[in-house]
């Protein structure tokens, strides 16, 4: 009864154009009258209290780290690279977009952000190239979702701040994860687009490959100093955004000199805006979480969950069914938030390793951020080059399927995120 009250009053929020931020707030406000507790009181505490943590402040930092990579020409020389390495082959555009995809996945932690990049820089040449833009924007977006899983990663931090999760040990462990999405986006594309007519680049140079990637070498060397960084203890997650904030402004305004100083205030403000948007909706699902404590529901879904206890794999897919079934109409951020402190639990009560299930669930909802109906990687793409959604969502759809095979693979052998975490932490 518990779970169907959160769930009504959440919905019901959602249904009349609520922001995701104050449909929490009301679920809240629904299980404190049901457990006959209301005091706004506790519902100011708790917000405030929500955005009280020394880790939350990787946020502000790596939405910075962000805005200026893609202002200052991290960027845009990410692509360049990857056009060096891998643009003379057929269909190559393809496979740098793939390989610009992972690149910038270990700069900016954004999903968002990586396809708004790469789809106003790549989405042009693919289609001049002659591939279709269905297929070139479909490709962009799926390889946009890898940002949320290699490190650094907004949402593993909101996963580790909710669930009391180490953020670095989730950071090294989604490092193998988001390389095999980008594998498998390579051998979808290679599929998709082998019996294509498309114009071909000319293969550049030994010499115009090394000045390539001497130019780019600023930028490939941020994800360097955060790996190494993370791995050997040197800083913790929060420090590692500080960090790639500031290497990025450095190398933006001194290196590049692409960042002018009269263009800082805009990106502060732009990193700002994301920032206060995370933040409100991160205290928001805080207060909402202590009521879901309050009222036990991670024990609800214990119980509803207990017949599949016994067996861990048919437990994931049970769980990754949920993931999927809330994902389609909901939003990474908030998905996290609210389902963490309900999951997590069922997830320990069965002996599953933390770690293991953060890195499943954020797979499972960076795959939503390129299914409709909300889709919300689809319409930045769109978006950013003008496109038919329509079309998108049909070119994107191979690349679905990619992912999903490659987040069962995971399900079906965990070894390939244990193994790779216990050699990066030497555990």
């Amino acid at each position: 009864m518990t779970i169907l009250i959160f769930l009504i009053a959440l919905a019901s929020g959602m249904i009349v154009g609520m922001p995701i931020s104050f449909a929490l707030l009301l679920a809240a406000v629904a299980l404190m009258f049901q457990q006959d507790m209301f005091d706004s009181q506790i519902i100011a505490q708790n917000l405030i209290n929500g955005t009280t943590s020394f880790t939350l402040m990787a946020v502000p930092f790596f939405l910075l780290a962000g805005e200026v990579m893609n202002t200052g020409g991290l960027s845009k020389r990410i692509v360049r690279v990857a056009l060096a390495l891998v643009g003379h082959c057929k269909g190559g555009l393809g496979y740098v977009a793939i390989v610009a995809s992972v690149l910038l996945a270990s700069l900016s932690g954004s999903a968002v952000a990586d396809a708004a990049a790469l789809a106003t820089l790549l989405v042009p040449m693919m289609t001049a190239a002659g591939h279709s833009r269905g297929q070139s924007c479909g490709l962009v977006g799926a390889g946009a979702i890898i940002g949320p899983i290699i490190p650094p990663s907004i949402p593993f931090i909101l996963f580790g701040v909710c669930g009391g999760v180490s953020i670095s040990k989730l950071f090294l462990a989604g490092i193998v994860p988001g390389i095999l999405m980008g594998i498998g986006l390579a051998f979808a594309w290679w599929l998709v687009s082998r019996n294509d007519e498309v114009k071909v680049f000319e293969k550049q140079s030994p010499a115009d490959v090394f000045a390539t990637l001497r130019e780019g070498i600023w930028a490939l060397f941020l994800p360097v100093i955060i790996i190494v960084g993370l791995k050997f203890g040197i800083f913790t997650p929060t420090e590692a955004a500080v960090v790639a904030a500031v290497y990025s402004l450095f190398v933006a305004i001194v290196i590049y000199r692409e960042l002018k100083f009269n263009q800082i205030f805009e990106v502060m403000v732009a990193a700002t805006k994301s920032t206060g948007v995370v933040m409100f909706l991160v205290a928001s699902a805080l207060a909402a979480a202590w009521m879901i404590t309050i009222a036990d529901l991670p024990g609800q879904m214990v119980e509803l969950l207990k017949p599949l206890m016994g067996n861990q794999t048919v437990l994931m897919l049970a769980m990754i069914a949920i993931l999927f079934a809330v994902s389609s109409v909901m939003d990474l951020s908030p998905i996290i938030l609210i389902l963490t402190p309900v999951l997590l639990p069922v997830a320990r009560q069965a002996g599953i390793n933390e770690i293991y299930f953060g890195v499943i669930f954020v797979v499972c909802g960076s795959i939503s951020l390129i299914t409709p109906p909300v889709g919300t990687v689809l319409n930045v793409v769109a978006g950013s080059t003008k496109s038919n959604l329509g079309l998108v969502i049909k070119g994107v759809l191979p690349y679905i399927l990619s992912h999903t095979i490659v987040l069962l693979l995971l399900i079906l052998f965990p070894a390939l995120v244990m193994v790779p975490l216990r050699w990066f932490t030497g555990g």
